[in-house]
């Protein structure tokens, strides 16, 4: 696999082959998660984040723009005001205040954000 010019990561990834080695990770790992970042650059960063059942990513500030998609498992994404259960397959706009992630089960996410 060849590098990309935004970054020194491969231009094709495998998230089928990747999701579960993270996940093993995740669940070794006393955080409970374990990331890959799979494309970064000036304007975007991709990263596969494993969450073992229970896993939270506290409430923190919402990038300029950025969306989640569920591969595998169920997440809950909240705000101070409201909150959405996602399952496999759901893709959500992160909301633009603070928000958190908890996974309600064994998860793998893909998480896209615009840096700009």
């Amino acid at each position: 696999m060849g590098a990309c010019a935004v970054t020194d990561h491969p231009t094709v990834s495998s998230l089928d082959a990747l999701g579960p080695e993270l996940l093993a990770q995740a669940r070794e790992h006393g955080s409970r998660r374990a990331t890959r970042t799979l494309v970064s650059g000036s304007s975007q960063r991709v990263t596969l984040i494993a969450l073992a059942e229970g896993a939270e990513l506290a409430e923190h500030d919402s990038p300029p723009a950025a969306t989640l998609h569920v591969i595998t498992g169920t997440v809950r994404l909240h705000t101070p005001d409201d909150e959405w259960v996602l399952e496999s397959g759901r893709l959500a706009v992160i909301p633009p205040q603070r928000h958190g992630l908890t996974a309600l089960a064994d998860a793998v996410v893909l998480l896209t954000v615009a840096l700009r």
